[in-house]
């Protein structure tokens, strides 16, 4: 099952898969009622790229949607609701969520239009109208969504895909996944930007909407710079952990995909054969004739840029007088609710155009505040010399996509704005445009004007290939595909499906093996955490004993991993001579039955002044908190800060600045408790376990048993490693152990440090007995 916020797509084609379903949301009005007369209609509101992805759709499973009659049912008694929504689930496969008036007015036309659209487009809304930082217009929002999401729960059967798209829906990911558990498998798909961090911070509910869309178990963006900042803002906002991939809560990770959704051109082309189409299309080319057309299509809002393309024309006139009486702009503006650009300041510099450059034949700006027919629409896109968009913000332009594979014939030029999503796909084969610089806009339109048919053609197949690789039917599949391996993932990686350790059967693998070789984190899996500069060890001597034990079996290696420094390592373990030990996470290594330390590190790090430089920053502003330095990281510690709330926040701000400032120097900086830790990319524990393995091949040692027992999130990589490393060396007996829940590559798990001890005192009795 999944859903979305978008049209009930009445009367589309559906088929079943046995145990799977799919399928979507919406917010359109499909019903009216009058004296309990009502009829359900297909409509043309809301989301039409979603919508023509899913129609387009070859997957077989069966969809349901789920969403609102698209306005508040108050007046609606009970039995028309329940006839409205037998009606719905029967005939069309939509489930309908009923909402007060109040709740989905202050939902849709307050908190969504006037708080969460504007941020989104890097609008911060401050003027006096503006309800932007109000709280009444939140609960709406919360109300609505809890009602999208308890349809969900109360329809939802185990198998079932949940898809949510769009803002509109931001809380209903983490209300499912509350309701429904760690096995749900739960999508989440943004098809508008998303901000940098800077802007998004702005909201009042900041992290409650960013947990809520964490609730998913991926989470698509149009855009990989969109990917980005919803990256930044999760580590800043919300100090936790992010990778490449995704973000790491406690207890699972959720993927992060950028994928462009695209046009459907087998509907495109459907449209294109209608008689009205040719019509209007002759109509036009006879009234335009002996000119050059310049064509838009933008809501009028303040983010469409709809201004800044009339002042760029307005300036291209003036600059290029040759061209006057010879290009007509024809812009259709759409209306809208927003109040952020002035509908008269358009048309203020619409009539400044047209009185300065009109004759009795000619007009330069044909200016159209209405929507045209689709037809109207198609026949404009296929005559016009050129598209002009000049969004400020945008996600991806569906309308240039459109654009380029209408113009299989005449290869017009796209002028494009550069902070579209589309602008990411298209490769430079557009005339890309800062719509803020009215002299470049100028410039582009002279350039598209009189661009060669050869550089036309060139242009137009490589952005007709990237309209054809990005369809939606394309983009519907991919995000499926995707949602299911990332399902798959964590369904492997939750530590609620993997087995618990087995001492019994750990033992009869040990006692199989020829060389065995183990790598032991000593923080958190052989002692359990102390304070920030020392280690409670729960039985020391316990622990020495039972590696001492290890030991004693010559085909034995065992290395122990840790965080500290060599001097700290040396000390803690002085009555175990020769066990192998990785200090400050992998930067030093002492080989198994050596005194001496090796550095791994480079000697020269030339981004430590740098990184103190940004910790000492932090630390002014955080009192109680304070810098361990050691020879190839640091760690900021702020478990003993004055505030910890604003400590934490912090934190998030410092991995931030950090991992922005320092990437060239391939340097990192991860939350842990009660501090930041700072460490080399470079040199990390995988590396040092590596070089291990190198030896013990150079040896001619065959390794058949290797051990790995770790408890942070810095241990995953070598979880990674040693079971990739078993399977490319033919290695059967690989045990790799979480200690502590979560998402883990591990293959098995312990409660606590209790369970790895007692495993390896059990294989330490046994080399003791082997060995006398």
């Amino acid at each position: 099952m999944g859903s979305g916020y978008f049209d009930i797509p009445v009367g589309s084609v559906t088929t079943e898969r046995p145990g799977r379903r799919r399928s979507s949301a919406s917010g359109a009005s499909t019903c009216s009622s009058e004296q309990e007369n009502w009829t359900v209609e297909k409509t043309d509101f809301g989301n039409g790229g979603l919508k023509n992805a899913v129609e387009a759709s070859t997957d077989p499973s069966e969809k349901v949607y789920v969403g609102t009659l698209g306005h508040g049912t108050d007046d609606l008694d009970e039995s028309t609701k329940v006839a409205i929504e037998g009606r719905l689930r029967e005939d069309h496969n939509c489930l309908v969520a009923y909402t007060s008036n109040a709740d989905f007015d202050g939902h849709y036309n307050h908190y969504c239009k006037e708080v969460l659209w504007p941020v989104f487009h890097y609008l911060i809304p401050d003027h006096p109208k503006s309800k932007a930082f109000l709280d009444h217009s939140w609960k709406y929002f919360e109300a609505l969504n809890k009602s999208i999401a308890d349809v969900i729960i109360k329809d939802y059967k185990k198998g079932d895909t949940v898809w949510i798209n769009d803002y509109h829906l931001l809380l209903v990911p983490k209300m499912v996944r509350d309701a429904l558990g760690p096995d749900a498998r739960i999508g989440f798909f943004l098809h508008v930007g998303f901000p940098s961090s800077e802007i998004f911070r702005c909201l009042a509910h900041r992290e409650k909407l960013l947990y809520g869309i964490l609730g998913a178990t991926m989470v698509g963006f149009q855009t990989e710079e969109y990917v980005r900042h919803f990256l930044q803002t999760c580590s800043r906002l919300l100090n936790v952990e992010v990778q490449n991939n995704g973000v790491l809560l406690d207890s699972r990770l959720v993927n992060v995909v950028n994928l462009p959704i695209g046009i459907e051109p087998t509907q495109l082309d459907e449209k294109r054969k209608e008689q009205e189409v040719a019509d209007w299309t002759e109509q036009l080319r006879l009234r335009y004739a002996g000119k050059k057309l310049l064509v838009a299509r933008d809501k009028l809002d303040g983010v469409r840029g709809v201004k800044q393309k009339l002042l760029a024309y307005e300036l291209f006139l003036k600059k290029n007088p040759q061209w006057i009486g010879k290009v007509v702009l024809i812009q259709v503006a759409l209306t809208t609710t927003s109040i952020v650009e002035s509908q008269s300041t358009v048309s203020d510099i619409v009539t400044r155009i047209n009185c300065a450059y009109s004759t009795l034949d000619y007009q330069p700006v044909v200016y159209l505040h209405q929507d045209i027919t689709y037809q109207q629409y198609i026949a404009l896109l296929q005559i016009a010399d050129a598209l002009v968009v000049t969004s400020l913000r945008d996600g991806m332009n569906l309308t240039s996509h459109e654009f380029v594979y209408l113009q299989d014939k005449n290869h017009a030029p796209l002028i494009l704005s550069e902070f579209t999503g589309s602008a990411s796909i298209f490769g430079g084969a557009e005339i890309s445009v800062n719509p803020w610089d009215h002299s470049m806009c100028a410039v582009a339109l002279q350039k598209a004007l009189s661009m060669s048919e050869g550089e036309k053609k060139e242009r137009w197949e490589k952005l007709y290939a990237s309209v054809i690789a990005n369809t939606a039917s394309h983009w519907f599949l991919e995000f499926l595909n995707k949602l299911d391996a990332a399902w798959d993932e964590q369904q492997r990686c939750g530590s609620t499906h993997i087995p618990r350790l087995s001492a019994k059967l750990l033992a009869e693998k040990y006692q199989k093996a020829r060389k065995k070789v183990f790598f032991l984190q000593y923080e958190g899996t052989l002692v359990s955490w102390g304070s920030s500069s020392s280690t409670v060890v729960t039985s020391p001597q316990r622990i020495l004993d039972t590696i001492n034990d290890l030991l004693e079996d010559p085909t034995n290696v065992v290395y122990i991993m840790s965080s500290r420094t060599c001097q700290n390592l040396d000390q803690i373990f002085l009555r175990v001579p020769g066990v192998g030990m990785f200090a400050e996470g992998g930067c030093f290594l002492r080989p198994f039955g050596k005194d001496e330390w090796v550095r791994l590190a480079d000697e020269d790090l030339p981004w430590k002044n740098s990184v103190r430089e940004i910790l000492d920053y932090y630390v002014e502003r955080t009192p109680g908190t304070w810098i361990e330095e050691r020879n190839c990281s640091f760690i900021w510690h702020h478990e003993k800060a004055d505030d910890p709330v604003a400590a934490s926040r912090q934190a998030g701000e410092c991995c931030n600045h950090v991992n922005g400032s320092c990437e060239n120097f391939s340097v990192h900086a991860i939350p842990i408790t009660g501090g930041v830790l700072v460490e080399s990319l470079k040199w990390n524990k995988v590396n040092a376990c590596r070089k291990v393995i190198e030896h013990t091949q150079s040896r001619n040692w065959h390794v058949d048993f290797i051990m790995v027992a770790g408890s942070g999130r810095d241990d995953e990589p070598v979880f990674e490693w040693a079971n990739k490393f078993a399977k490319e060396a033919g290695i059967i007996d690989v045990t790799t152990v979480r200690v502590g829940t979560g998402h883990t590559q591990a293959n098995a798990t312990t409660t606590g440090v209790a369970g790895v001890v007692t495993a390896l005192q059990k294989l330490g009795t046994i080399s003791v007995a082997e060995s006398t």
